[in-house]
């Protein structure tokens, strides 16, 4: 099988093909050295201008179409409400226009996912602004991952103390960009039971999400296009300036 993962639910937007389980080929924007030498501004991505020119550069390097493809994966939330939409309505345009089969994730799950040898407590954490965060548990073994909760959104310091009660004594392994944005709160929260994941040490999201679309669409089971919506945690600040939640 070969299925094309893709994320674009952070700041940084990211495309891999995986076949049969093994990488074959990916693109990130921006990459690590653009964001490093970046400066404290950072880099903002135009993920509507870079998204289809990283997938035909992964299929391009592959030596593939969009007909030799098993199917597509994406991240669908939380993260970036922009980013969200654009990934949505760029894969929702490739599975019309070539009868590919979509398979769509929590972004929180394509983080855990990111983890390779691991065995114990994982909590995928994002940044959502505003002192809060987006966060799951999970636990992860040899057999695969768990969901021990729901995603959820909540104030930073409210987040810990959630993680904690529901992680136990357990060391926990974090992973996402919350472990930049809050990495005093995390280790003074957990102390020595906390493990930051270094970005560099895991895969991105996007193979990750491509081996969780794998995975699936394996199993003929994929989702209906026309169905597949954002999960956003919150409302838009458009609802909130309108009163209208829903």
């Amino acid at each position: 099988m070969r299925v094309v993962g893709i994320d674009s639910s952070g700041a940084t937007a990211s495309v891999a093909l995986i076949e049969d389980g093994q990488l074959i080929a990916e693109r990130i924007h921006p990459d690590s050295e653009t964001v490093r030498h970046a400066g404290p501004a950072g880099v903002k991505s135009n993920h509507a201008e870079v998204l289809l020119p990283l997938i035909e550069a992964v299929l391009t390097e592959a030596r593939l179409t969009f007909t030799e493809l098993s199917g597509l994966a994406l991240t669908i939330g939380p993260g970036s409400f922009t980013g969200l939409r654009i990934g949505l309505s760029t894969v929702k345009g490739l599975a019309y226009g070539w009868d590919i089969p979509v398979a769509g994730f929590s972004t929180l799950l394509a983080h855990a996912a990111r983890v390779g040898d691991f065995d114990g407590v994982i909590c995928s954490c994002l940044d959502a602004r505003k002192n809060e965060l987006y966060a799951a548990l999970f636990r992860k073994t040899d057999h695969g991952l768990t969901r021990l909760t729901e995603d959820f959104l909540a104030p930073v310091e409210e987040s810990i103390a959630r993680i904690r009660s529901l992680g136990g004594e357990a060391p926990c392994l974090f992973v996402g960009d919350a472990t930049q944005h809050y990495e005093k709160q995390l280790l003074d929260g957990f102390g020595r039971g906390a493990r930051l994941a270094r970005a560099d040490l895991v895969s991105s999201c996007a193979a990750a999400v491509a081996r969780l679309g794998m995975a699936r669409l394996g199993n003929s089971e994929s989702d209906d296009p026309g169905k597949l919506a954002p999960l956003y945690l919150r409302p838009s600040e458009a609802e909130v300036k309108s009163g209208n939640r829903f």
